[in-house]
């Protein structure tokens, strides 16, 4: 089974960014899950795209989550993954 890629856009002092790390460092528990946080405040261009609605998580490069990370969600969304993944040839 790869890895699943996700990506999570965040800033210190964000307690909505902190929340979704928590549900991401749970669920990881259980999923292949490579998880890559990346601070807009690094950024001009990422600052400017972000500022308004951290945390922002990507899976597989595709946006999923803004604000607020719903761990059930999330669960259904990484089976769905996992499930298609396994579908391939």
């Amino acid at each position: 089974m790869s890895l699943i890629d996700i990506e999570i856009y965040t800033k210190d002092d964000c307690h909505l960014c902190e929340s979704a790390k928590d549900v991401l460092m749970s669920v990881a528990r259980d999923y292949p899950l490579r998880i890559t946080e990346i601070d807009i405040t690094k950024d001009e261009k990422v600052y400017i795209k972000f500022r308004e609605s951290i945390p922002v998580v990507f899976i597989n490069k595709k946006r999923e989550f803004i604000y607020k990370v719903h761990e059930i969600t999330l669960r259904k969304k990484l089976d769905k993954l996992i499930n298609y993944q396994g579908e391939k040839p």
